[in-house]
């Protein structure tokens, strides 16, 4: 596998080599969180694909092909009709807020006082979907170098940790589209044509396998409703996915790189599950359905398209592990730290914004690297988190942006209920029911109802500052920005 360990070497190096010279270009808080708000379509629309296409969603998605044929595509199909929805009729206006985290925008609609439970709960979501992707490093390592599970959950974590640290958002952008490139190329056109090719084609494959492998809803209507709740719902709200809005632009760049990437994902979420399926024909007895990744790559691939393709996995968990940490960092330093320290410190001196976040990221990913070392199972970490995000958070988010009669305290009831629900549920009924997430949102979203038309409404003078943020005037980063030097 000489060849195959060049490739890879190769791969990682250039991944610290952009990180390298993103860092010449993260010289303000702007630049360095959300790269300057100035991405185009087309680095935009990589960036955004590539962050929501995760190792869950390739070595996943394969699992879930190899487990139950063409209908394994709805967990990562859900993840793009939830892009889509979030692209067209949201991203402009939240782009136009020019926030940093969601729990800024809660402020902002709600007239303050929401945002630091409601940033305690975002940064329990990114810090787990941070370590799950952190996990999933070693399954990949092993296959390359058969090393320890610890070591390369460190060698893996250590190289996002190290180039998110150094150019924060700018290097993410640059590794993120050199990442989507690659997995186009290893997954789409190489693993995918050769793993039907070796599976006697699509007639070979049905002579193969049951018919319920080729049914588009075999895996069951209960499990791709809680797909939508979870997923689809999901990828309007997660932090780590309206960073990347935040980078847009323009609304336009927003909307429509948004809809190029969510369309890509519903390409990508077939491709998995037919790979999936061509595994089961040439391997119908593997102990786990997640091994049919590394298993068809390992024996079906040529030396050097060997090494892309894991390289491709590589840069799937690496783009969703990098965005969801710098996630994580950004809403520990701005939404908790910040409030924190001015509670502490009301009068403390400004700062290095840089800086600051620079250290939070670092900080982050210690503690991301040592979560991951600790656990083992990445379902029930992935389950604990999305239903902490969906149940605590969905509702006061949405309900901000569509209904004006909210209210801060119906935001934080909500929050509170939701979030304490979910967490009561998953001991009650096990992380991976149901049950928690479906009785969790309904408790959200009573709360949320209830008590918002049982308090005041929201002071007009917020809701006129809310309509002026949404309309893309009063940006604060005309005067708090300084302008960057020639360069």
């Amino acid at each position: 596998m000489a060849v195959d360990y060049v490739v890879i070497a190769v791969y990682l190096a250039g991944m610290l080599a952009m990180g390298w010279w993103g860092m010449r270009r993260a010289r303000s808080k702007s630049e360095f969180l959300v790269a300057g708000r100035r991405l185009g379509p087309a680095l935009y629309s990589g960036t955004m694909a590539a962050i929501v296409l995760g190792g869950a969603s390739t070595i996943g998605g394969v699992g879930l092909g190899y487990q139950y044929g063409l209908s394994g595509a709805w967990m990562v199909f859900t993840i793009g009709l939830g892009l889509l929805a979030l692209s067209v009729f949201f991203s402009a206006r939240i782009a136009r807020l020019k926030v940093y985290t969601v729990s800024e925008m809660l402020d902002l609609r709600y007239g303050g006082r929401a945002g630091l439970i409601s940033g305690v709960v975002m940064w329990a979501y990114t810090l787990m979907l941070a370590v799950t992707s952190t996990i999933a490093y070693a399954t990949i390592f092993d296959v390359l170098f058969d090393v320890d599970r610890t070591l390369a959950i460190v060698l893996g974590g250590s190289i996002v940790v190290a180039y998110s640290t150094l150019g924060g958002m700018w290097s993410i952008t640059l590794t993120d589209m050199v990442q989507f490139v690659v997995k186009t190329i290893g997954v789409l056109l190489l693993l995918l044509p050769i793993a039907v090719v070796k599976a006697g084609g699509f007639s070979g494959m049905k002579a193969e396998l049951p018919t319920s492998y080729f049914d588009p809803l075999g895996i069951g209507g209960e499990t791709i409703f809680t797909y939508v709740l979870i997923y689809t719902f999901g990828m309007l709200i997660g932090q780590d996915i309206w960073q990347r809005v935040f980078t847009a632009r323009s609304d336009r760049t927003a909307r429509w790189g948004g809809t190029v990437a969510g369309t890509y994902c519903l390409v990508y979420a077939l491709a998995g599950a037919v790979i999936g399926t061509a595994a089961k024909v040439l391997y119908p007895k593997l102990g786990s359905p997640d091994d049919a990744f590394a298993t068809i790559v390992k024996d079906e691939l040529p030396v050097g398209v060997r090494g892309l393709v894991l390289a491709a996995a590589l840069a799937a968990v690496m783009s969703t592990s990098s965005g969801a940490l710098i996630a994580c960092a950004t809403v520990a330093n701005n939404d908790i730290w910040s409030r924190l320290r001015g509670i502490v410190r009301p009068s403390a001196q400004e700062h290095d914004e840089v800086r600051g976040n620079r250290a939070f990221i670092l900080l982050m990913g210690v503690a991301v690297i040592g979560t991951a070392i600790a656990l083992n199972n990445v379902v029930e970490a992935l389950t604990v988190a999305y239903n902490l995000l969906v149940g605590g958070l969905l509702v006061p988010i949405l309900g901000g942006l569509l209904w004006r009669r909210g209210t801060v305290q119906g935001a934080l009831a909500a929050v509170v209920v939701g979030g304490v629900a979910v967490i009561g549920l998953m001991a009650a009924y096990g992380i991976l029911a149901n049950e928690p997430v479906y009785y969790g949102l309904l408790a959200s979203l009573a709360a949320y109802a209830a008590v918002s038309l049982a308090t005041r409404p929201t002071d007009e003078a917020v809701l006129a500052a809310w309509r002026e943020r949404l309309a893309g005037r009063g940006n604060p980063e005309l005067v708090s920005e300084p302008v960057p030097a020639p360069r």
